[in-house]
């Protein structure tokens, strides 16, 4: 008999498949075992990651129906399907759960008739608009990814319930090791060298890209003029194969030597490095370079404090919001996004290369501060906290 406490309830998380190396697909993955843990009936709704068939997750405590992507883009026009066939005409208490931007749900038909639980990031200094649409829907219970994220629909009147992301603290913590290697030796680098760390997704719209990979890499390129011990581990993928940027092009372009950057392997980066291996990664950084234009919640960040990594952030959006005191917050100005109708903040590279120095002074090592901060986002205390008290308000 379970010895947590039950609940009754069918929800359907409208999102990344559990098994997509992304920051969702991680988010699915941990809620959906806790969902299940707690006696609820939790189904999939793949809008990446599963296509063309029906599947199942497997989770310790039983499966769960997994549903294939639709042909839309965002897979909005499969959802009201799955979820009826989730249900299988049970008259239980029962919602969507979307975890994804939410103005891709916008003009969407056939869902107005569901109950909404939208998880929703704001990555942008002003709320867009689609997305203060799609919250202001009367089927749409908006929940808040952040501090910052609230307090934008607060502005406008719109209810909503902070509950942040989660990370897997029995993985994610100080880590010496890759396949039975020091780290540093594994990607070879030597063990005195001054390492800068990227963890960002190479996904953009061919012209703007969120996660500043042009700012950031142009100040490690200064930077590392005056510092010849310093390298930067890029993990992602270099190609445009996702929209991204030609990072290899732009790091010629910048006068940065190849050298200098290293690349994690492409075809273990696209099925996804193992979370103790990632923990390994993020433990040898001596700072992780994480200021995008904007994040609704940025894992990377609270990943690599967890293994005592410090991290430079942009000082807005849900930046400020998930980094502890001795790590280091740059400035921006802002951008606009004439897509969204609203402002992306860009960060000032005198302001990166200023932190860029600060950190490379500063002591090195494990920051027990840094670990100590990033425990309130430990996934058991995130579903005591606040998945919990939600759950038992609103099923």
């Amino acid at each position: 008999m379970s010895t947590y406490k039950q609940l009754t309830g069918a929800i359907s998380i409208a999102s990344n498949s559990p098994t997509a190396p992304t920051g969702y697909g991680v988010q699915v993955k941990l809620l959906v075992e806790r969902l299940k843990r707690a006696g609820l009936d939790p189904a999939i709704l793949s809008n990446y990651g599963l296509e063309a068939g029906m599947s199942t997750h497997s989770t310790p405590y039983g499966d769960v129906p997994h549903y294939p992507r639709g042909v839309t883009l965002y897979s909005g026009d499969i959802i009201p399907t799955h979820h009826k066939q989730h249900l299988a005409g049970r008259n239980i208490p029962n919602a969507v759960l979307t975890l994804y931007d939410a103005w891709v749900f916008i003009d969407q038909p056939g869902l107005d008739d569901l109950q909404f639980w939208s998880w929703t990031p704001v990555d942008h200094i002003t709320l867009p608009p689609k997305v203060r649409q799609w919250a202001e829907k009367p089927n749409v219970k908006t929940i808040a990814m952040s501090p910052f994220g609230q307090a934008q629909f607060e502005k406008f009147e719109i209810d909503s319930t902070y509950i942040p992301h989660a990370v897997d603290g029995q993985v994610y913590k100080p880590t010496d090791t890759i396949r039975g290697m020091k780290t540093r030796d594994f990607i070879g680098i030597p063990e005195d060298a001054f390492l800068v760390g990227m963890v960002a997704a190479n996904k953009a719209n061919g012209s703007i890209h969120r996660k500043a990979f042009a700012e950031q890499l142009l100040a490690f390129t200064m930077f590392s003029k005056d510092h010849p011990d310093a390298y930067l581990y890029i993990h992602t993928e270099p190609g445009k194969h996702h929209g991204g940027f030609g990072l290899v092009n732009l790091i010629k372009a910048l006068g940065l030597s190849l050298d200098r950057v290293l690349f994690p392997d492409p075809v273990q980066m696209r099925y996804g490095y193992p979370d103790e291996e990632m923990a390994a990664l993020y433990s040898t950084m001596d700072v992780l370079l994480h200021a995008s234009y904007g994040e609704g919640f940025g894992v990377p960040a609270v990943e690599a404090q967890m293994c005592g990594t410090r991290v430079i952030g942009s000082n807005w959006t849900a930046t400020p919001d998930v980094l502890g005191e001795d790590s280091y917050l740059v400035e921006g100005q802002p951008f606009w996004d004439e897509a969204q109708l609203s402002f992306f903040q860009i960060p000032l590279v005198p302001s990166l290369i200023s932190a860029l120095k600060e950190s490379y002074k500063d002591s090195r090592g494990t920051s027990l501060q840094a670990v100590k901060f990033a425990k309130q986002f430990e996934v058991e205390n995130v579903w005591k906290k606040y998945w919990m008290p939600y759950l038992e308000a609103n099923l």
